[in-house]
């Protein structure tokens, strides 16, 4: 699986943006995920949602104000981001994980391909 992110950039405080990760090869069963990550800090659990589209679940920081969502017959999964805060300013990987335990992986290590990353940035 290659994953391809795209849709970020520069935006105010209280703007919006959607980012679009598109897959190629192999996107049936996988759980799709998104991480950030901003300068000098740890790679952080934005959201991932299963295969059917059925669970979805939300890092603490973008809950109520981030939405994910897949459409399974173009190979893409989505990113809708309201309500933009500075602290929301990181590099956006997507990210697949075959089969996890958890329907909703939060750890890195259980996706195995990653996305280049797509670099949001949110001015005050």
């Amino acid at each position: 699986v290659q994953l391809q992110a795209s849709g970020g950039g520069l935006v105010q405080a209280g703007g919006s943006l959607r980012l679009s990760c598109a897959a190629s090869g192999r996107f049936n069963g996988y759980v799709m995920g998104w991480f950030r990550q901003a300068p000098g800090k740890e790679r952080e659990f934005v959201s991932a949602i299963t295969w059917s589209g059925s669970t979805s679940g939300y890092g603490d920081s973008v809950k109520g104000r981030f939405t994910i969502s897949r459409d399974n017959y173009k190979n893409t999964v989505y990113l809708q981001m309201n309500s933009l805060k500075p602290e929301d300013t990181a590099v956006y990987y997507c990210a697949a994980a075959w089969l996890p335990t958890d329907p909703i992986p939060l750890k890195a290590l259980t996706y195995s391909y990653w996305g280049q990353g797509t670099l949001v940035t949110v001015s005050s």
